[in-house]
């Protein structure tokens, strides 16, 4: 029998990381080890489970060494100040990690891809099996639509996401620019208002919308003359994200060290 993988969830009393627990509790190749909020949290003390309506046992703590301490692989999903502070913590105790945070600066990525040749991490933009296999989609789709198609990524969120594009957004923009020989960096349009002119053919133009309770819905619009191709996505709740991160921790069982993503968790490269 497959020993759990012992996980610690960050955040815990947030939206994402409710779901995190509530799918821990019932994935049978994973152990709720220990659950951890920031300081303050009014959460701190109760149960992990009482938000699924299960008593877990774990209670949520605000030391975030012991915690760590505790688990096999921490997952987060935060903000990048405090998953780069956890990732610390997390390499000097020799555990695996698993971030679904968006919205890092360059510096943040290279810390993250550092502490991965100390420790195995799994680092994605979305966990969600099914957008995992829409960037698949998009390599295809990119390749056959690569000539006479204006490419733009639309994506929508509730009103509490703090960063824009979304993660999810960029990525889809980075897997078709690389299918199409481009550089996003240099090709990409975040939004647009007053005379901007003719669009530009090399272009990818991103578009954001922020309302009420949207979990996350992304478009990639393959836009040729007298016809337009869309790949969508859209997520009903934060499950399939939390999902996708026990898939990504029983993963990274057993690895010493490694920079990978949700393609590597799924057999995909």
């Amino acid at each position: 029998m497959t020993t759990p993988v012992r996980v610690a969830i960050a955040g815990a009393s947030g939206r994402m990381g409710r779901m995190l627990i509530e799918a821990a509790l019932k994935d049978e190749e994973v152990v709720l080890a220990a659950a951890f909020d920031r300081a303050g949290s009014p959460f701190i003390g109760r149960d992990a489970g009482e938000f699924a309506g299960v008593a877990s046992g774990v209670a949520i703590t605000d030391d975030v060494h012991a915690a760590v301490a505790a688990a096999d692989c921490v997952i987060d999903f935060t903000r990048p100040e405090g998953t780069l502070a956890h990732l610390a913590i997390a390499r000097e105790l020799g555990k695996a990690m698993v971030i679904g945070t968006t919205g890092f600066e360059a510096a943040g990525k290279a810390a993250i891809a550092d502490a991965a040749q100390a420790i195995p991490v799994v680092f994605a933009p979305n966990m969600a099996v099914g957008v995992n296999a829409v960037f698949r989609l998009l390599e295809v789709a990119a390749r056959i639509l690569d000539e006479g198609y204006d490419v733009e990524v639309i994506e929508a969120h509730h009103r509490f996401k703090v960063d824009a594009p979304s993660g999810t957004a960029l990525r889809m923009g980075e897997v078709v620019a690389r299918e199409l020989g481009r550089d996003l960096e240099t090709c990409a349009i975040y939004g647009r208002e007053g005379v901007t002119g003719e669009r530009k053919a090399e272009t990818i133009g991103f578009s954001t919308i922020r309302g009420g309770d949207v979990v996350g819905d992304h478009t990639v619009l393959f836009a040729g003359i007298g016809e337009r191709i869309e790949i969508t996505h859209k997520s009903g709740s934060r499950m399939p994200y939390a999902l996708g991160s026990m898939r990504a921790a029983r993963f990274l069982r057993g690895r010493s060290n490694g920079l990978f993503d949700m393609q590597d968790v799924l057999g995909l490269r």
